[in-house]
């Protein structure tokens, strides 16, 4: 698995909008992302049509492939983020020109509907992605210390291995509507199944990585360590059958690390842990959850195809990756 070139102070980060355009963002929120990103060293510009707008708060197809495209070829440009998530970006795959690509190796990152995006390219160009945070994400006041610091850690270290540190406390307000009145909670990431586990790291939004199944899009996940997370979406049922359909079509998996719900999905701890029952496969192998991955704050960034150690034993969890 190829590693695109670490981002360093003075890289040229591009934003793209695959998915929703950025459009729906604030033009204060904006700058305040872009002043941020600045004050890591980056350069930030904009593909030429992030801001266009559709009846799905999205754009062409063609546009979209064309800001994508621009981004890997340029050779001005150092690394890619997208603007934010939304429903659509697995419109693009078919189209995509993954030779382009795989010669202009560089650093994608994004969450949410972005994890249909990154895994097809990880697996059509044997590259690895990340799943961290957009764009937007840079525009969040509280909480963002910790989730910079793991973008540092996974981006512009070098490439070196890093120790993933759980965040000393978690939110899920809508931060993007209020800055200064939010709600924050001691952060515990808890064990399922003790044990220990190296392997190869995919995942990302579980319901969107599922709609790769059944094409040339999907990775190979047979004993993958998985990474799964999903949002206010989803309820108790639906990430049990969500979370099925993807074991059955791993068969076989190392670890499984899943990220903290949002208030909004009304998972329990009783609930997960009653839908982890009913699956022999976890009683073997390492699986942790509210993990510091997803749609609450902050967000952290996991490469996908990269190399992580996960242990937990003795009540404690040690997860280092290898990106």
């Amino acid at each position: 698995m190829h590693t695109p070139s670490p981002l360093k102070k003075g890289s040229h980060i591009r934003v793209i909008a695959p998915s929703r355009s950025a459009s729906i963002l604030s033009e204060e929120g904006i700058a305040q992302a872009k002043k941020r990103l600045e004050s890591l060293g980056f350069t930030v510009s904009f593909g030429q049509h992030v801001f266009e707008c559709d009846l799905h708060s999205s754009s062409s197809i063609e546009h979209r492939l064309s800001d994508l495209h621009e981004a890997f070829k340029d050779d001005e440009v150092d690394g890619i983020l997208t603007a934010i998530g939304g429903f659509n970006c697995n419109e693009l795959l078919p189209y995509i020109d993954y030779d382009l690509i795989r010669q202009h190796p560089k650093v994608l990152c994004g969450y949410s509907d972005i994890t249909a995006l990154a895994n097809a390219i990880t697996a059509k160009c044997d590259m690895v992605t990340y799943s961290g945070p957009h764009f937007s994400s840079f525009q969040m006041e509280q909480g963002q210390e910790e989730q910079t610091a793991m973008f540092q850690a996974c981006l512009m270290n070098g490439g070196e291995p890093f120790d993933v540190i759980p965040s000393t406390k978690w939110s899920d307000d809508a931060w993007y509507l209020d800055q200064a009145n939010r709600q924050f909670h001691p952060t515990k990431w808890n064990i399922y199944q003790e044990g220990t586990a190296e392997g190869t790291l995919f995942g990302g939004n579980l319901c969107t990585l599922n709609l790769l199944q059944g094409t040339s899009f999907m990775p190979n996940v047979k004993d993958a360590i998985l990474f799964v997370e999903d949002d206010e979406l989803v309820f108790p049922e639906m990430f049990a059958r969500d979370l099925i359909s993807l074991l059955q079509h791993a068969q076989s998996i190392k670890g499984l690390i899943i990220g903290r719900f949002q208030k909004k999905s009304n998972m329990t701890e009783e609930h997960l842990r009653f839908i982890l029952d009913k699956h022999p496969m976890l009683k073997h192998i390492p699986v942790i959850y509210d993990v510091d991955i997803g749609h609450t704050q902050p967000v952290f960034t996991f490469p996908i195809g990269g190399n992580v150690q996960l242990a937990c034993t003795n009540g404690d969890v040690k997860l280092r990756i290898h990106s």
